[in-house]
């Protein structure tokens, strides 16, 4: 399987980068082709250019390759912080960018793009990794977690992708070795369970 893992945070020593090292380092333990994009680290554009929006527009090279590597993946894994309630504008801009049309979905028919679209995504799963220093009752009554319905609903369920599984690390902030340690197993579960070796 081709697993692609979406990255979206600024300090090579946040405890975001350990999921996704050990995100990585599972799925090529299973045997899997992974590409993982660490959107700060390359210096990802999110800024989307007027003339980018048709679906008919010319990519610069960049974008066609990340275009090209979403399309083709079997399975999605995404990792990030809980940004006000929203992942990092660098990770919102990749989404702008990267999930469009003729790429992530398209509209049919006669449907010139005021309808519901259909997703093109080949991946079947998703995971998507958060961090947050917000605890859980609050995040859930007063915000209504509305990480889980961006990803879940507005991006990859639009996409095409059959399930989306999402697991929120909290406290982090306050979290000590042993709990980082043990969340790091989770993501290994996850990963296992959802990409399992090749038979």
């Amino acid at each position: 399987m081709r697993i692609l893992i979406v990255l979206a945070h600024p300090d090579p020593s946040s405890f975001n980068h350990a999921i996704a090292r050990r995100a990585q380092a599972t799925a090529l333990t299973n045997g899997h082709d992974v590409t993982l994009r660490d959107l700060y680290a390359e210096g990802f554009d999110p800024i989307l250019p007027g003339p980018e929006i048709p679906r008919s527009a010319p990519l610069p090279a960049k974008i066609a390759r990340h275009c090209e590597e979403a399309a083709s993946a079997d399975g999605i894994i995404v990792v990030h912080p809980n940004w006000w309630g929203m992942p990092p504008a660098v990770l919102t801009g990749w989404v702008d960018r990267v999930l469009r049309p003729g790429t992530a979905y398209e509209f049919v028919g006669e449907d010139g793009g005021e309808g519901v679209p259909v997703g093109l995504l080949r991946a079947r799963t998703a995971l998507v990794f958060n961090t947050s220093n917000t605890e859980a009752n609050r995040e859930n009554t007063i915000f209504g977690d509305p990480l889980e319905r961006i990803w879940k609903d507005c991006v990859f369920g639009l996409c095409g992708v059959a399930e989306t599984r999402r697991r929120m690390f909290r406290i982090v902030i306050t979290s000590c070795a042993e709990e980082r340690h043990q969340w790091l197993g989770e993501v290994e579960a996850m990963v296992n369970a959802n990409f399992p070796a090749h038979q």
